[in-house]
């Protein structure tokens, strides 16, 4: 992550914004419902801002299948507070008004990606090991 992006990740862990999205990542995980309907406009403003997330999509998108194999009870293999951070991290994307309000043309999302490529490059080895048992399920 180079120096700019991981001021932005820096500042945007340190926001009241991530500390509220922290704060409710618990009361969605413990809810399927919330978690699939949080995926669902996650995967739509991820849709829609490609361009902007293209280095964390992959691994983005994975995480999204993850979210959702844990809210059907299928994949439980994750460490909790990595859950509890993923989410956090995809509730903060999410929300419209963080440290940058997304509304903010050009600058918006810069917060949101670079919080969402810290969480995927901190989780990981969570990641990678839900995408082998995501692979395993397929053969």
């Amino acid at each position: 992550m180079t120096k700019n992006k991981s001021d932005a990740a820096a500042k945007a862990k340190a926001s009241r914004a991530f500390n509220q999205a922290k704060s409710k990542a618990a009361e969605y995980i413990n809810d399927s419902a919330k978690l699939n309907e949080l995926i669902d406009k996650a995967s739509k403003k991820a849709t829609d801002k490609i361009g902007v997330l293209g280095t964390v999509w992959t691994q983005l998108t994975a995480c999204f299948r993850l979210i959702r194999a844990y809210a059907k009870g299928s994949y439980r293999e994750v460490p909790w507070h990595s859950l509890m951070m993923i989410v956090a991290s995809v509730i903060y994307f999410v929300m419209p008004i963080d440290l940058v309000p997304d509304f903010i043309v050009g600058f918006g999302l810069l917060d949101d990606a670079a919080l969402l490529g810290w969480t995927m490059k901190t989780f990981s080895a969570d990641i990678d090991g839900f995408l082998e048992w995501e692979s395993e399920q397929a053969s």
